[in-house]
């Protein structure tokens, strides 16, 4: 059956039908894929069975993999898929269990960030036959675009700083005691600086490219007037009219461009309710 794009009732988002990710795709399939990504930056496949090999290939398809520098959440028999979970085992965290608290894009503390994530459901959290830890993706994008003309133009060339240790700090502020960045993460992802307005290589489109998570602070202006600025901005990227939000299924996989899109993933369940998924991460090109 040939590929189809069903575009979701939302700003962004699409899902993926007729395909069975298991299986190589075929040039005409994988191009229409590729191109759905570009026009709805975040696509859905529904009821798939992947093994580790077949997630490997599939995202292949898009470019190079990159491990995460929280090595110790890394698949043990392949690092380049992260383990998302709130799973524990002899008392220690098999995956990355705090994944997604604040709104972010993946990466972005990286002076290359990712080009792209792809996160297989393996085992959902339900209550009252309602699945928990829902996924929220806003369009930084469409945030750009509804910015008043004059920040556009009070934006254009600011540069800001980005930081893992940053996003680890709001967590331990937030209550989170184990959320300490260790020496070697630090070491593997210093802070970095990129421009706040990035322009897709593809589609074009101008994009807002600052986050709560892992935004740190905006450059070249005095603090109090950088974080004011700061939280006006992130008020036009997560505003409920450009999101999509993702009720996950076991054997979802969800993907979705790094560049014009956040997320925030909805903390709502505990053990001994498991939540567990495997993340493929494309790695990106410089940008500026």
């Amino acid at each position: 059956m040939t590929v189809t794009i069903r575009p979701m009732d939302a700003p962004i988002g699409a899902e993926v039908q007729n395909v069975d990710l298991a299986q190589d795709l075929d040039g005409e399939s994988f191009r229409t894929i590729e191109a759905a990504l570009a026009e709805h930056s975040v696509l859905v496949f529904r009821d798939q069975n992947l093994t580790e090999d077949q997630q490997l290939r599939f995202s292949r398809r898009f470019g190079d993999l990159e491990a995460h520098v929280l090595s110790q959440y890394n698949h043990p028999k392949h690092p380049e898929i992260l383990i998302v979970s709130n799973v524990k085992e002899n008392g220690e965290h098999i995956g990355i269990y705090d994944a997604g608290r604040y709104w972010h894009t993946d990466l972005s503390y990286m002076a290359v960030p990712s080009k792209g994530s792809i996160l297989y459901a393996i085992e959902i959290p339900h209550k009252d036959g309602e699945p928990l830890g829902d996924t929220l993706f806003a369009s930084s994008a469409a945030a750009y675009d509804a910015l008043p003309d004059d920040t556009k133009a009070r934006i254009d060339g600011l540069s800001a700083l980005y930081s893992l240790d940053h996003r680890h700090k709001k967590l331990v502020a937030d209550g989170d005691a184990e959320a300490v960045l260790s020496d070697e993460a630090k070491t593997k992802a210093p802070e970095c600086v990129h421009h706040i307005v990035q322009r897709h290589p593809v589609t074009g489109r101008k994009i807002l490219y600052v986050n709560e998570g892992q935004t740190a602070g905006i450059l070249d202006m005095p603090a109090e007037e950088g974080q004011a600025l700061l939280k006006e901005l992130l008020s036009y990227c997560s505003d409920a009219s450009r999101v999509y939000r993702h009720k996950w299924r076991v054997g979802d996989v969800v993907m979705w461009d790094n560049l014009p899109t956040q997320h925030l993933a909805i903390a709502d369940y505990e053990l001994p309710d498991r939540r567990y998924l495997w993340r493929t991460t494309l790695r990106g090109q410089p940008m500026g």
